[in-house]
């Protein structure tokens, strides 16, 4: 009976709109577990080891962005994603600079694991002072590099498989130009390029304080970055992804759909052959994937028959953060083939994941908890 009781506590019923087959999930956390009101913002990688790391937002007073008390949490699964250890805090400003922990906010995390040498990277932006402000609007980020200015791109590292965890470096001076009022990372995942270069999607807000998307990249192993050109302007949110031929593709949250409800709707897509020194529209842009203005998941995996398969996840919806689907593209995604509904009523941000060779993983937020983690066998979208 114990047993049983355990399974149940873990797993929970949600359905395939594909199938309509049951497909179980695990709950990373229910509202107001571990001493902290919410969890947002999910990231998800495996390592080397095959050791899935979940990274999120610890929002511990509200569902509110930044600024306030929270910190960036980890939770790590060694089966697979079938059970988790305790979250724990990975980033924590604490009381910096003397001011309260609610005025020392982390948020947003990414995630990127160096398949060479097996080193993790969370980054996420950090935001001190500056009560009643949202780094995305007005001033709250500014010209600069200061504190007092500039909400700062800090990084956490690891390198023995998301076990213990560096202090958190600054690394705003290296990587912001100091016009932009803002240069953070993309939350969601990073990628290691099939010639070993690191790749992490990332945005900001230009010397004129308009939103853009970006991304970075590393030849050292992360010692060093260069940042790419803007991909688009307007847009924010983006997920990068190698396709088939060698090319980035980065799928964008596009401003412009929060009033653009017709058939123009949709996900910004762009790709770049020289790592972004220059960009050209993919086209898929707008129209293919609908979205409600929200950030989205995309990765890519080589299958064993030497193919590329993109999958894509985000709330297909024009309107309203809800219908969390999973999508499939055979050919760098001009067409989307193949789609599985995980939650009708919800579901909004979200991040992908290859646990294996043939299952993929989703840790997204759900209308059933802040955040769940779902597997979907790749012989399910027929491949």
């Amino acid at each position: 009976m114990k047993f049983v009781q355990l399974v149940l506590s873990c797993w929970l019923i949600t359905w395939s709109a594909s199938t309509q087959a049951e497909r179980p999930f695990v709950v990373i956390h229910q509202q107001g577990d571990d001493d902290c009101h919410t969890f947002r913002i999910p990231a998800i990688a495996v390592t080397n080891d095959g050791t899935l790391l979940a990274v999120y937002d610890m929002r511990y007073r509200s569902r509110r962005d930044l600024q306030g008390h929270m910190d960036i949490g980890l939770s790590r699964s060694t089966d697979g994603g079938k059970t988790w250890e305790k979250p724990r805090p990975i980033m924590d400003m604490g009381t910096f600079g003397g001011l309260a922990e609610d005025l020392n906010g982390c948020s947003d995390p990414n995630i990127l694991v160096d398949k060479e040498t097996g080193e993790v990277f969370v980054s996420a932006v950090w935001t001190h002072g500056k009560p009643g402000t949202h780094q995305w609007r007005d001033r709250g980020s500014e010209p600069g590099l200061k504190l007092s200015q500039s909400s700062q791109f800090m990084m956490v590292k690891s390198k023995d498989d998301g076990k213990s965890w560096s202090k958190p470096e600054n690394w705003t001076a290296q990587l912001k130009n100091p016009a932009w009022y803002l240069f953070a990372p993309a939350p969601g995942n990073g990628i290691t390029l099939r010639d070993g270069v690191l790749v992490m999607p990332t945005q900001g807000r230009d010397e004129n304080g308009s939103p853009f998307s970006n991304l970075m990249w590393s030849k050292d192993h992360g010692k060093s970055w260069t940042l790419s050109s803007a991909a688009r302007s307007d847009t924010s949110e983006c997920a990068v992804a190698e396709l088939s031929d060698g090319r980035l593709m980065l799928n964008i949250r596009d401003n412009r759909n929060r009033s653009d409800k017709s058939e123009t709707n949709g996900r910004a897509v762009s790709v770049t052959g020289n790592r972004g020194a220059s960009w050209k529209v993919h086209s898929s842009d707008h129209r293919s994937l609908p979205e409600p203005v929200c950030m989205a998941s995309l990765i890519s995996h080589q299958l064993a028959d030497g193919r590329t398969v993109l999958f894509f996840s985000n709330p297909r919806s024009k309107s309203k953060r809800k219908k969390m689907t999973v999508q499939m593209s055979l050919d760098d995604g001009k067409t989307w083939t193949k789609q599985i509904l995980l939650d009708e009523d919800g579901g909004a941000y979200s991040s992908l994941v290859m646990v294996d060779g043939q299952t993929l993983g989703i840790l997204y937020e759900s209308s059933r908890a802040d955040m769940v983690f779902q597997t979907i066998q790749l012989r399910e979208f027929g491949l």
